[in-house]
């Protein structure tokens, strides 16, 4: 079983399994189309399985190989990990090396850039990785150093800090709404361009008992990404959901039905409790912590 222990093979597997090819994957890992198929031949011999088939569409992945995948994942996060690890412990004395942060969209590009712009002009030879996803991203597989969370986490392994509330609330640009008027009560939203999700998301239900117009069905702009939402409705496309916070950065955002319609999201920075030790880890958690708060009005 020694090629099961082989980090390059896995990670060749992985790369096979994102790329469906033995070439792309070659690309992609800057290996040699051959050694990719050497290596994924090596690990299907060290399991007894077959982990791929043939098809005009590329390598299908076996029942098997799905199966490995969040296997391989978690040793590629904790070579990841690793790597970070070993490189702010060989940096010296001082704030040094690699810390991964997990965020979403919104957050990751409306929020934390000048909050990092501050900490590495503080510590300059701090690197930052910064992964933006609205999934979850998993900390006890290190698939992150540090994420910001908007549920509190449930694992007794994560530290935990509340940095207050974002609430969100509808918003529109000042053009829309001189064009089309302004709704006075949320049954009269039907009358107007909504933005929102096109794929039903656990907040697009969570919504609806807030507010039942939020619907897929009544959307004339559907945009999975935040982002995207968050540009249509500054570029004055409609009524959408944003950050009361980052609508308040824009004088020509305009809060519609304040009364009627507004989610509080308690907001969470979460880091895995080994971590503590780390000095880079530490000073980039206050950093984030120091900042949201001031983002949420809850350092006031």
């Amino acid at each position: 079983m020694a090629d099961l222990d082989d980090w390059e093979h896995c990670r060749t597997f992985l790369g096979v399994l994102e790329h469906a090819s033995l070439s792309a994957a070659a690309r992609a890992l800057g290996l040699a189309q051959p050694t990719v198929g050497r290596h994924v031949a090596a690990l299907e011999k060290s399991l007894g399985l077959s982990l791929f088939t043939r098809s005009p569409s590329g390598l299908l992945p076996t029942d098997a190989a799905l199966e490995l995948r969040r296997h391989a994942e978690a040793m590629r996060s904790h070579a990841a990990a690793l790597r970070r690890t070993a490189a702010g412990a060989g940096a010296g004395a001082g704030i040094a090396g690699s810390v991964r942060i997990s965020a979403s969209e919104v957050v990751g590009i409306e929020v934390l850039p000048p909050i990092l712009a501050r900490l590495q002009t503080e510590h300059p030879r701090l690197a930052v990785e910064l992964v933006l996803s609205n999934r979850v991203q998993d900390l006890l597989q290190r698939e992150a150093d540090i994420a910001v969370r908007m549920t509190a986490p449930q694992q007794e392994q994560l530290v935990a800090r509340k940095v207050g509330e974002i609430e969100l609330g509808l918003h529109a640009h000042a053009d829309y709404l001189q064009r089309r008027g302004t709704p006075q009560t949320t049954a009269g939203l039907r009358a107007h361009a909504l933005i929102g999700f096109d794929e039903e998301t656990p907040f697009l239900r969570s919504a609806k008992h807030w507010l039942p117009v939020w619907e897929r069905a009544a959307f004339a702009l559907r945009a999975d990404s935040d982002v995207a939402q968050l540009a249509l409705i500054r570029a004055g496309a409609g009524i959408g959901i944003c950050q009361a916070a980052l609508a308040a950065r824009d004088a020509r955002l305009v809060r519609v039905l304040p009364d009627q319609f507004a989610i509080p999201l308690p907001t969470w920075l979460v880091m895995h409790e080994d971590l503590r030790q780390s000095a880079r880890c530490r000073v980039t958690f206050d950093a984030l912590a120091q900042g949201l708060l001031a983002y949420t009005g809850a350092a006031a």
